[in-house]
């Protein structure tokens, strides 16, 4: 089977709800990371088959196939398409399975993969419930589904209450993923001030560093937060953040690689998804690591370098028990705990801080892998080259 390289990777500073980002529409966005992808390639993009964008809840700004909108909006070429994909909060890594999937098929060269998102404008799940409304449809995706009703009765499909299902079935304490959360922030501003995050980010208008990490949080004010759920521990401070912003990648073949002279940053060992229980969700990751693992013929300290999304604490706290994984080798310059979580870019955003990293010390292996909704999780294994 042919080989898929990442050659460039960039994202925009990932901005707070309200924050430097909140007016930017999300194509705009898009077309920042695509154009600056352009720009620090080389590639001429009238060579680009396909771009291959992660976001959710498209209506409105978001709507459209943002991808193609995207690409457009960037002053690129016309001849070149664009499609959008939503896997929940894995939208952008399964862009880069589709696109490393086209150049190992050899169907195809040269293909970017990336992700969007702005939810200051759209908020989770409103958007789906301004879409319904109007037309009468008020049950969900899920309560109106016969088939659903009759295999999950009304159990509720809820993030915050997957969360506190892992963090109950795991007996992680509030003040473990509090102790969590509070070293999420504390990496990220250490990777902030010793700029390791410069190589990767395109500045947006004033908007230069990641807004999210909190320099003056504390466990004192941690503790004083409400759960989310009456009777729960999950709090705002152990949930990722409310984010917009946008990333993407150049994925090519041997052959592009040979033609348009580039130069091959890492190479994409694995990729698979898995799924799970779609009621707990976001523990998906656990199965997901161990099958991608196995198929890849590897242990977990074969990997330097992990990049799983911290959608909440106990979804790296639960895979930390399961898989023995070191935790100093996880996350190391934070997660969306502290940086954010821009769902449909999210991604991306997390290989590119991947693949930068691994860059920075010299590591070989990282692996990347993500909750998202319905209970799936997909995993990337990319080798430094």
């Amino acid at each position: 089977m042919a080989e898929a390289y990442i050659v460039e990777a960039v994202r925009t500073p990932v901005g707070r709800r309200r924050g430097g980002l909140a007016a930017a529409h999300p194509a705009d966005l898009g077309a920042h990371v695509l154009k600056a992808l352009v720009s620090r390639s080389g590639i001429d993009p009238s060579a680009v088959e396909d771009v291959v964008f992660g976001c959710l809840d498209t209506v409105g700004p978001q709507a459209g196939d943002i991808a193609r909108t995207a690409w457009l909006a960037a002053g690129l070429p016309e001849e070149v398409p664009g499609v959008t994909i939503d896997r929940q909060c894995g939208s952008s890594q399964q862009a880069v399975h589709f696109a490393a999937q086209g150049v190992m098929s050899g169907t195809q060269d040269l293909v970017v993969a990336g992700g969007t998102q702005n939810m200051t404008q759209i908020p989770i799940a409103f958007a789906s419930r301004q879409a319904a409304e109007p037309l009468g449809l008020t049950d969900g995706p899920f309560a109106g589904s016969q088939g659903w009703r009759e295999r999950y009765g009304s159990l509720p499909v809820n993030q915050f209450h997957g969360a506190e299902l892992m963090a109950g079935k795991w007996g992680i304490s509030r003040l473990a993923m509090e102790e969590y959360a509070l070293r999420s922030h504390q990496r990220a501003v250490r990777a902030t001030d010793e700029g390791r995050f410069e190589r990767e980010t395109v500045a947006y208008g004033g908007v230069t560093v990641d807004e999210g990490p909190r320099r003056d949080t504390t466990l004192e004010k941690m503790a004083g937060l409400k759960p989310v759920l009456e009777g729960g521990t999950i709090t705002a401070a152990c949930s990722s953040q409310v984010s917009d912003g946008a990333a993407a990648m150049l994925i090519a073949s041997e052959r592009a690689v040979a033609v348009h002279g580039l130069t091959p940053r890492a190479r994409i060992h694995h990729l698979s998804v898995r799924g799970e229980d779609p009621i707990r969700m976001l523990s998906a990751p656990i199965p997901a690591t161990a099958y991608a693992l196995k198929k890849a013929g590897m242990a977990i300290d074969d990997v330097d370098l992990v990049e799983i999304n911290e959608a909440f604490a106990p979804v790296v706290l639960a895979w930390l028990k399961e898989t023995g994984a070191d935790p100093a080798r996880v996350n190391v310059n934070g997660g969306a705990i502290a940086l954010g979580h821009p769902l449909g870019a999210t991604g991306v955003r997390l290989m590119t801080t991947l693949l930068h990293e691994l860059e920075r010390t010299q590591g070989r292996f990282g692996l990347q892998t993500m909750c998202e909704g319905g209970g799936q999780a997909n995993v990337t294994i990319i080798e430094r080259v």
